[in-house]
């Protein structure tokens, strides 16, 4: 195991190399030179001269490159070209509403997906399976703007259930949770249902039934362990993006998040915060594949580590 993780690790290095190159790339040469955004249509040649010294970006682009790759290694990314706070410092307060939000409508979306793609498993093919299928097919096909306007103007401003907008704690959090278990639940439970239903096709689930199992013992116990597999694979992969995904949930209620905090950055052109966003996106995207990795094998002890 612990070989497994240090490989992993190390093959991690080529990969997170051609993510700095990129960044490298877009924001040098094709996103332009940063002193000009700073400096305004206004500014002379003297002030567009000294912030491009202030930032380094008057050096060659090996010393550049080399900055940048001494600004991944130390998490310090500088400061923030809008508000002028440090970049980690800024990442880190975003943080904490973004998993307020993010952490609970995780585990509502997988644990419900997964109880009812159980149950409509055992009646599949049945008029409730159909009838499930067309809600979800109807639910995705309406946009997420749909339901934050009429859950914010209804629930929260007619009704008064919940605050509008702002942030101050969990009261702040409910509604944007419950706005995001209805928009993801219903893919998640067609894609869940998939999961099961190709496993309950298998031998195994016959010579299950054929021992005299129970039909919920079989679901719960045989099927559900097997459909795990994918299900962590959704779950896992689908992580790092989530604080980006969430933007919009974030800029309609005033949260302040990572994903807002990336409209704002890219509004702002504030170069810094959005590499370093990147950067940790990137990172994580790695680590959680790791992780999933080795959940498969505490999931099912089978499964071998290659």
């Amino acid at each position: 195991m612990f070989a497994y993780i240090i490989r992993r690790l190390w093959q991690m290095l080529p990969t997170m190399l051609g993510v700095v190159l990129l960044l490298f790339v877009l924001f040098n040469w094709v996103g332009g030179d940063p002193a000009y955004l700073l400096a305004g249509k206004m500014a002379d040649a003297d002030s567009i001269a000294n912030i491009r010294r202030q930032l380094g970006v008057d050096q060659p682009y090996y010393v550049q490159l080399w900055i940048f790759i001494k600004q991944i290694a130390s998490f310090d990314f500088g400061l923030s070209w809008a508000t002028g706070e440090p970049v980690a410092e800024l990442i880190v307060t975003r943080l904490g509403p973004s998993l307020a939000v993010l952490a609970p409508l995780t585990v509502l979306e997988t644990g419900i997906g997964i109880a009812l793609a159980l149950a409509v498993a055992f009646v599949r093919g049945s008029l409730t399976d159909r009838a499930l299928m067309l809600a979800c097919t109807v639910g995705m096909s309406i946009s997420i703007l749909v339901y934050i306007i009429v859950c914010q103007y209804g629930l929260a401003y007619r009704l008064g259930w919940f605050p509008v907008q702002g942030w101050g704690g969990w009261r702040y959090a409910v509604l944007p949770i419950l706005i995001g278990l209805a928009v993801s639940l219903a893919p998640t439970l067609r894609l869940f249902r998939s999961f099961v239903l190709d496993e309950v096709g298998q031998d195994y689930v016959r010579t299950a039934r054929a021992k005299g199992l129970s039909e919920r013992r079989v679901m719960w116990v045989h099927v559900l362990r097997n459909a795990a597999i994918p299900i962590l694979t959704h779950v896992m992969s689908n992580l790092p993006a989530l604080f980006i995904g969430a933007f919009l949930l974030e800029r309609f209620f005033g949260i302040p998040g990572i994903g807002r905090e990336v409209i704002l950055a890219v509004e702002r052109s504030d170069f810094p915060v959005i590499k370093a966003i990147t950067v940790y996106v990137a990172v994580a995207t790695m680590v959680f594949n790791l992780l999933t990795d080795l959940l498969y094998q505490a999931v099912d002890p089978r499964v071998k580590l290659a």
